[in-house]
């Protein structure tokens, strides 16, 4: 049976230009749409995030006059019932990746504090990729692919072709004027082949075995898509 790992952010904020502390964490929907197509295909999956620190939600990702009272409230049960798995997640540095087909790194602003600076999870990714797993992200997840350099310093994706939360979106959502820096703009930067589709749609770019989703709501399609490249 395959078994996934989820790289969760550890931080409960984003540090703005200006040194404000933008409230964030993860986002709620792309941890749990991808965990439920997990669990309908009988793929277990281990929570792990920097330092086992307990990962927080982000309020605005359940905001209920953004994605409706009834959602909003189911997607917090959700959550009521992870709680126990969030709050025991495994330490990074610590995981024996002999135990895993594919990672899976959720966004919301968080992973743009801790995960695109982690060398632990620049690690995990160099041997999960060149190991020939399955690695995988969505929305501001793939800040994380930003530690993941080889030996000799070159970085492990680029000419790859990758989407993520794009500099559009980031403005429309009213924070790129305060952001130290955008994800998309440092993914290109770095030798990433960027792609993307209508903003707040689903898109999502397999490369191989490299998988990326643009946004929120390309957390489902992502998901598939790695089910499907784990039962090829």
């Amino acid at each position: 049976m395959s078994k996934i790992l989820f790289v969760l952010t550890g931080s409960d904020h984003w540090t703005l230009t200006d040194g404000t502390k933008h409230p964030t964490g993860f986002w709620a929907e792309e941890l749990l749409a991808p965990l439920q197509v997990f669990a309908d295909a009988g793929i277990d999956v281990d929570l792990a995030s920097p330092e086992g620190k307990t990962p927080v939600v982000d309020e605005g990702s359940l905001d209920p006059g953004t994605i409706g009272e009834e959602e909003s409230a189911k997607q917090r049960m959700a959550l009521d019932d992870l709680a126990d798995r969030l709050g025991s997640t495994l330490v990074l540095a610590d995981v024996d990746l002999d135990s895993y087909d594919a990672v899976f790194v959720p966004g919301g602003h968080g992973p743009m504090e801790d995960l695109s600076a982690s060398q632990d999870l620049g690690r995990l990714l160099v041997a999960m990729l060149d190991g020939g797993k399955v690695v995988s992200s969505v929305c501001h997840g793939p800040a994380g692919l930003l530690p993941a350099t080889r030996d000799d310093g070159s970085w492990l994706f680029a000419g790859r072709k990758l989407t993520d939360f794009t500099n559009a979106e980031e403005e429309q959502a009213g924070l790129a004027d305060k952001a130290p820096w955008l994800l998309e703009t440092r993914l290109r930067e770095a030798g990433a082949t960027f792609s993307s589709g209508e903003a707040w749609a689903p898109f999502v770019v397999v490369d191989d075995k490299l998988v990326t989703g643009q946004n929120p709501a390309s957390s489902t399609e992502a998901a598939h898509q790695v089910v499907g490249l784990l039962k090829a």
